[in-house]
């Protein structure tokens, strides 16, 4: 795909929306509304690479509480004619078919490749990537099966969510150190899973989020690893402007 003359493709990550409290989400949704509504104008597609709640589950006739202002906002921009896509993460990964049926978002679980001014991007959320971690990854599978999900919609939604909500914050705060301090390139899952990518075919952009830190690493003279942060603190992203990939910060 060529991009059309003086357009972007935004990428972004873990906004956690419903966490930690609704004031505090709320705020936040009104800041990222904010800035999606700002590159409407340059924005010819918009990535957003997993977690963007911090809970998700779509049961067969219920939406979760809440959330109207973001998903208005990307109705808004899917309608004006920008693309859409949606990376599922490991917090909201029991997504069905409502963001297709109802934002026209293209909705992956799995990374995908993508090719855009002759430039070649592998995106996605990035848990489970990459070696190590074998608990997590068996647990994803069981998470992601028809059958826990059929099992959790029998549960009564005001229990289901609050259960979820639960465990939900209990991880990240297992996961806190882990999530904001740089482990060294040969520590990084996703480094490390880059790198064997490349060892297969060229890529010039890993895109990534999961790791709650923004990261611009230099794989090769002609590829790089950029881990997208997180919006709960830091406010960062990347753009592609046709020619190069930068990560940058949104100031409220």
């Amino acid at each position: 795909m060529t991009l059309q003359p003086n357009k972007k493709i935004y990428f972004l990550s873990d906004f956690h929306l419903g966490v930690p409290n609704a004031a505090a989400s709320l705020q936040r949704e009104k800041t990222i509304v904010r800035f999606l509504d700002e590159i409407k104008q340059d924005a010819e597609e918009v990535f957003i690479v997993g977690d963007m709640f911090d809970f998700w589950f779509e049961y067969k006739t219920v939406v979760p509480k809440g959330f109207v202002r973001i998903l208005g906002k990307l109705a808004e921009l899917s309608d004006s004619g920008i693309k859409l896509h949606f990376f599922v993460g490991n917090h909201d990964m029991w997504v069905r078919t409502y963001f297709q049926e109802e934002l026209n978002m293209q909705v992956y679980f799995e990374p995908a490749r993508f090719e855009f001014n002759g430039k070649k991007f592998l995106v996605g959320h990035g848990d489970g990537q990459g070696p190590g971690d074998h608990k997590y990854k068996f647990l994803k599978k069981i998470f992601r099966s028809p059958l826990c999900q059929w099992l959790f919609g029998i549960i009564p939604p005001s229990i289901g969510m609050g259960l979820a909500n639960y465990f939900s914050q209990k991880s990240r705060q297992a996961d806190k150190s882990y999530e904001e301090v740089f482990l060294g390139e040969e520590n990084e899952w996703l480094i490390i899973y880059s790198r064997e990518i490349l060892q297969k075919e060229a890529i010039d952009y890993f895109i990534f989020g999961h790791r709650h830190l923004a990261i611009d690493f230099t794989l090769s003279a002609t590829s790089r690893y950029i881990n997208l942060g997180e919006w709960i603190n830091f406010n960062s992203y990347a753009v592609f402007d046709g020619i190069t990939t930068t990560l940058a910060y949104y100031k409220k």
